[in-house]
């Protein structure tokens, strides 16, 4: 069959159960030094025992709820996304690994064609990032009830954080007039990106915007349909990335050619943004991107986090350690993190700037 040919084939096996697709193919590189490319900050363990990438997997783990997920994650990390799998007490999930990474917009374009192949058309898929905190999963679940309806429908749901600070990390939404058809969905009248200071602190205050979580709840062929009329090129690619990949049982390894091919772009900005289909629900989980040092101390609320640590006289201060023993005496308002022979000092509100950093130190790093 010809790869044409089998890209227009539709799935015919559609069920009700929701299909979790967990994307796990970041860096996470402004949690250096804990969190490096060889070992990303989905693998770590930042405030319990499990890692975040386990416990994104725990939270679809009811299967009267949820399908088996797809796990979209990068070649390099094939053998820690294949450690946490098996780990699993059910139905091996299926994965798929991307030899060049090509952002989210191409990663759930993947995840949504072997889905169709396996679910049909219908088949509702529930897009989460493997690297987020969610401390109340009772609300989290309660928020993808409401908006299941509306996904159902059509609809392209995205999940809204109410602000609790005036964040300059995230990009945030502006909800628009509810959905008549669907109780606790609202229309998103816009996208904004990572706002200035002043700009975050007004949205934040006003009661219209709402944290972007990158939480998302669509049916595969809507969000493909959405994909071919907003960013054909990476429909076009990213699917075929998937035609002619390499399958090993539950492993898919997209082709390489293929998806070095494909536009690298985010889902927002290549398909959210245009399209007329997106809707919102508020939330408020206890939700957390962990995307910076600074986010992770105002999660842990302490002076301090794990590891062998002497602080005395210290105020507003962060500190982590995987092993080497830090001391500090008498410092405001600083983050020190310390993970093998790596040590990072920064003052706090700077820890969005972790990546400039890395560049700057690229050959040493090395």
């Amino acid at each position: 069959m010809s790869a044409a040919r089998r890209l227009e084939g539709r799935g015919q096996h559609a069920g009700s159960a929701i299909v979790p697709v967990i994307l796990s193919g970041g860096a996470g590189t402004r949690l250096w030094p804990f969190s490096t490319e060889e070992t990303p900050k989905q693998f770590l363990s930042f405030t319990g025992t499990e890692n975040l990438f386990r416990l994104t997997l725990d939270r679809v783990k009811d299967r009267l709820r949820y399908a088996s997920p797809i796990v979209v994650g990068s070649v390099r990390h094939a053998d820690l996304c294949e450690q946490e799998l098996a780990a699993g007490e059910d139905d091996r999930p299926q994965l798929i690994l991307e030899p060049c990474a090509r952002n989210t917009a191409a990663a759930i374009v993947m995840a949504a064609a072997v889905a169709r192949e396996t679910h049909g058309d219908d088949a509702l898929l529930l897009v989460m990032p493997s690297d987020h905190m969610i401390q109340d999963v009772d609300e989290f679940h309660a928020a993808i009830r409401t908006g299941e309806k509306a996904a159902r429908a059509g609809c392209l749901v995205t999940f809204g954080v109410h602000p609790t600070t005036a964040d300059t990390g995230f990009g945030y939404l502006e909800m628009g007039s509810d959905l008549s058809d669907a109780p606790g969905v609202k229309q998103v009248a816009r996208f904004v990106e990572k706002p200035q200071l002043a700009a975050a602190e007004a949205m934040a205050a006003d009661g219209k915007h709402l944290w972007n979580a990158g939480i998302f709840l669509f049916q595969a062929a809507t969000f493909l349909e959405e994909v071919a009329l907003h960013a054909p090129a990476i429909g076009l690619s990213a699917q075929l990335a998937i035609v002619e990949g390499k399958r090993d049982g539950s492993r898919i390894t997209a082709d390489a050619h293929r998806l070095a091919q494909c536009p690298s772009e985010s889902v927002d900005y290549a398909v959210m943004e245009h399209s007329s289909r997106v809707a919102v629900v508020p939330m408020s989980p206890g939700w957390s991107d962990l995307g910076s040092w600074d986010a992770l101390a105002a999660l842990a609320g302490a002076a301090s986090g794990p590891g062998p640590i002497t602080a005395v006289d210290c105020d507003d201060c962060y500190i982590h350690s995987d092993g080497l023993q830090v001391a500090a005496l008498g410092v405001r308002d600083l983050i020190i993190v310390a993970s093998g022979q790596r040590l990072l000092i920064l003052p706090r509100g700077r820890s969005q700037e972790v990546k400039k950093l890395l560049l700057a130190m690229e050959p040493i790093a090395a």
